[in-house]
């Protein structure tokens, strides 16, 4: 199948940007903490990022300009577009089925003007029956109970006079209260921007997932990129670990916004899914472990602790030292915070805020997992599946000869 025409151009961009930097695919990959095959299907277009924030980050690294950064988010956001649409064929049915009933009001709607007048012909007609049953319907309804109305309207003012005598006007102006101090609250835009990835698999490639499905009523695993339009297909859930990552930039070159703590918030805790935990493995690995922040949900008061990364691309492995709050982050020099939320003996719901403060401000900022909770549940004693790629099919892990 060729490729998207979109994709082709945004993958070109992206070439040009690491040749231009001249450094191999493992050290840019270390800087931006991702696999180095991972940002080799970036490169080959075989794979479209699920978020931009890492393509600008890359575009940062190389020395791109603001005109340059701007083309590539244009370019990307085409080219995730044509992702979306080859990932998610679903959406051509919807306006075929919306386009239906579309093109039947249009016909319809000379037909009522002449329809009104003459009575007799309007029977012969589909519309005719489609619009009888509101008039008798409506009018008699409506026309009923308007005295019925009016004195309840009338009972309305009397009771609201007689409140207003009687001194309580205390839930008028409350009323006004919250919605007078909300857009004080966001009428100053928040001194940097954010987003996040809470799709994200292990090396670009291993991950586990929770579905309530028979292995034959699951799709085979897709690219690490797709993986959020899968997961959300299948109603899955993150299967022991749950990987977050977190971009903050600061809007100002010079103005930096230091964040100062990240608090792990648990909403809910239940007994692990009884579900079959299906692992995305399929035979890659990545030389690098990134930095990241471990948190272990099964605590009674999850902490998130800073955590060295290791790199293996080289002759000898590399610690690469965990970095503790606080950090500062500018509009040149953005922060990615990894986090890792492991569960053993729970379903738990849970969310993370993120303490900043920045030219006499300060605030703490709720992260959400779309507006929603993260999840994450223990895969212990769930049948586990992996998918054979040769036969078309999901197989138990004594099948495959993997274990554990």
């Amino acid at each position: 199948m060729p490729k998207d025409a979109a994709v082709e151009e945004f993958a070109g961009l992206v070439r040009a940007l690491k040749a231009r930097d001249g450094r191999s695919y493992e050290a840019l990959g270390r800087r931006l903490s991702v696999s180095a095959s991972t940002l080799h299907r970036y490169c080959s277009g075989a794979t479209v990022p699920e978020e931009f924030a890492v393509v600008d980050r890359l575009a940062l690294l190389c020395g791109a300009d603001e005109e340059e950064r701007q083309a590539l988010e244009a370019a990307w956001t085409e080219a995730d577009r044509a992702r979306r649409r080859a990932a998610s064929p679903a959406p051509t049915s919807v306006p075929a089925v919306s386009a239906a009933p579309e093109s039947n009001p249009d016909p319809s709607v000379p037909e009522p003007g002449p329809g009104p007048a003459p009575d007799p012909t309007a029977p012969d007609s589909s519309a005719e029956d489609l619009s009888a049953p509101e008039a008798p319907r409506a009018r008699p309804r409506r026309g009923a109970p308007v005295p019925l109305l009016l004195a309840a309207a009338v009972a309305l003012v009397v009771l609201a006079l007689a409140a207003a005598l009687l001194g309580h006007p205390t839930r008028t102006a409350s009323a006004p209260a919250p919605a007078s101090t909300a857009p004080g609250r966001t009428a100053a835009p928040l001194p940097f921007t954010w987003s996040i990835g809470s799709q994200l698999w292990e090396g670009g490639c291993g991950h586990t997932y929770l579905v309530d499905r028979t292995p034959r009523a699951v799709a085979p695993p897709p690219v690490a990129a797709d993986s959020g339009a899968w997961a959300g297909t299948h109603g899955a859930v993150h299967g022991g670990e749950a990987l977050v990552r977190i971009t903050v930039q600061g809007r100002s070159p010079s103005d930096a916004v230091v964040l100062h703590a990240l608090h792990v918030r648990v909403v809910d805790r239940a007994a692990p899914l009884p579900w079959h935990a299906y692992r995305m493995d399929n035979g890659c690995g990545g030389a690098v472990t990134p930095r990241h922040f471990a948190v272990d949900l099964d605590r009674p008061r999850p902490l998130a602790r800073p955590v060295d990364g290791l790199d293996a691309s080289g002759a000898e492995v590399r610690k690469i030292p965990a970095v503790s709050f606080p950090y500062k982050v500018t509009s040149s020099d953005p922060e990615e915070l990894l986090v890792s939320a492991r569960a053993a003996g729970c379903d738990c719901r849970w969310y993370l805020e993120l303490e900043w403060s920045a030219g006499g401000r300060t605030g703490t900022l709720r992260i959400t997992d779309g507006g929603k909770p993260f999840r994450t549940s223990g895969t212990r004693g769930r049948p586990a599946y992996v998918h054979d790629s040769a036969e078309g099919r999901w197989i138990t892990d004594s099948d495959s000869g993997q274990t554990g």
